[in-house]
């Protein structure tokens, strides 16, 4: 994936890993170190949250 600041994104909340609701936002900041990571890299999005992407939106 891809993954830069300004993307408009679905990440799962750590809150909502069991669940697997995901919340949509604009990537902030990428806090993920490597390119790929297994469970999805995480970002912080513009609201704050942080969490895991899932989907990138088109």
């Amino acid at each position: 994936m891809n993954i830069k600041s300004g993307l408009l994104v679905l990440i799962v909340l750590k809150k909502d890993q069991r669940s697997g609701n995901l919340t949509k936002g604009i990537v902030k900041d990428i806090l993920t170190k490597s390119p790929h990571h297994s469970h999805g890299i995480k970002v912080r999005l513009e609201s704050g949250k942080v969490g895991r992407v899932k989907e990138i939106c088109v």
